[in-house]
């Protein structure tokens, strides 16, 4: 039996050059794996806090030398000596030593570092690829479902706090079809986005690329940026509301200020229910599939007025509603609130914890889409996660940067794989 005897523990840097942890987990056995979390730039209020060292000048303010001594001195010596196939037990011992609700003692950066590490681990340790391990620890935490790859959803423009500043959503998406292979969805996914890098230039409109790989183009309205998928889908060989189809992250939050949201495409501010019918409109012009924090946070009425008049026709998924907290999670399960959730490890700071929302999601019914941040690094854990506990959606960012990428990469590498195990 492989014991931890091992623990440390670097600052590195994510996507956006903002300092984030890595740790490195040694066994016994002379096997290591290493580990680096991601970081949002939305981000929940409900969400596991993040430690950064604030009052250092360093990086201005954004350093985690304060998280990486947490791990090197205290919570990597209390798991030296432990199974690390004993992921319930060493995440729980985690925990118990931060003893607070949101990990604000010594961070979810850090102790989450060490508990992806453990996970890999201990698919080292046994032996087994590491979506089959978390397959089998998703099994013992009583979630039932088959491995299998998730449906993407390609962030192919981005607006809001991830964007140029010039679009007010947050995320505009191409969804492939989910009776499209993987790899198939991930063509045609590389495809429109080319497409659509294409149909910006021709059109003037001066694009970068956002924090998530998709374009941050100069375009007047949110609408704007709809009208060019469509163009652009039309270009290609696929059909929209067959082979592909649209979808949204509205990241509410962001434009939501003093009982209003205030969006380009509206003169003036709206209320929640105006905010609802604006939806519609959208949805009946678009079809939009999915849409994602329609309002903001703790908007729960309007949650379940949005929820009840648009999910018929599309996935009502929550965010920052949720916030991979289970106590949310358990809210917005009785409001009748969502049928989707973002699942984010980092929100809530161990693996077990994440599963342990997946399962209570899934036993609701709700479609699980797990997430990347929009500081990410090469890691690719959460396309191993997603394929092992069955997720129906995955969240990368658009099919370009390496950070994104990576998680495509990874996802294609288990297709095949699990194709060869048939």
């Amino acid at each position: 039996m492989a014991k931890i005897s091992k623990v440390w523990s670097r600052e590195i840097l994510d996507s956006r050059g903002i300092p984030t942890v890595e740790t490195a987990i040694m066994l016994d056995t002379g096997q290591v794996a290493v580990s680096s979390v991601p970081a949002g730039t939305s981000t929940g209020s409900h969400e596991a806090l993040e430690l950064r060292d604030r009052e250092d000048p360093r990086y201005l303010g954004q350093g985690v030398l304060k998280a990486v001594e947490n791990v090197n001195t205290v919570l990597g010596q209390a798991v030296i000596g432990m199974d690390p196939t004993d992921q319930f037990g060493i995440d729980q011992k985690l925990v118990q030593l931060d003893g607070t609700e949101n990990k604000s003692k010594y961070g979810g950066n850090a102790i989450l570092s060490i508990s992806e590490a453990v996970t890999k681990c201990g698919a080292m340790a046994s032996g087994q690829q590491l979506y089959a391990w978390i397959y089998s620890l998703a099994v013992k935490g009583g979630i039932t479902e088959k491995v299998k790859i998730p449906t993407p959803l390609f962030n192919m423009i981005n607006g809001g706090l991830h964007g140029a500043g010039n679009l007010d959503f947050q995320e505009f998406w191409v969804i492939p079809a989910t009776s499209k292979s993987f790899s198939d969805g991930l063509r045609m996914g590389a495809e429109i986005y080319q497409t659509i890098g294409l149909n910006l230039a021709h059109r003037g409109a001066i694009h970068s690329v956002g924090h998530e790989g998709g374009y941050a183009p100069n375009l007047f309205t949110n609408a704007d940026a709809f009208e060019v998928f469509i163009e652009s889908v039309h270009q290609t060989q696929y059909s929209l509301g067959r082979d592909v189809f649209l979808g949204l992250d509205v990241a509410s939050n962001s434009f939501y200020k003093d009982g209003e949201y205030l969006i380009k495409d509206k003169t003036s501010g709206m209320d929640d229910n105006q905010m609802l019918e604006y939806y519609k409109e959208l949805c009946d012009r678009y079809k939009l599939a999915v849409i994602e924090d329609a309002f903001q946070e703790d908007a729960w009425d309007s949650w379940k007025k949005g929820y009840n008049e648009l999910s018929s026709s599309a996935l009502i998924v929550g965010d920052d509603l949720i916030a991979t907290n289970p106590k949310r999670l358990q809210k917005a399960i009785a409001e009748k609130a969502c049928n989707g959730i973002v699942v984010k490890p980092n929100q809530i700071g161990t693996v077990t914890e994440t599963l342990n929302v997946v399962k209570m999601a899934r036993d609701a019914g709700i479609k699980i889409v797990v997430s990347h941040r929009s500081g990410e690094t090469n890691d690719s854990f959460i396309a191993d996660f997603a394929v092992g506990v069955a997720a129906d959606y995955i969240k990368s960012g658009a099919p370009a940067r390496g950070e994104r990428v990576a998680k495509y990469n990874r996802l294609s590498t288990i297709e095949i794989e699990i194709a060869r195990l048939k």
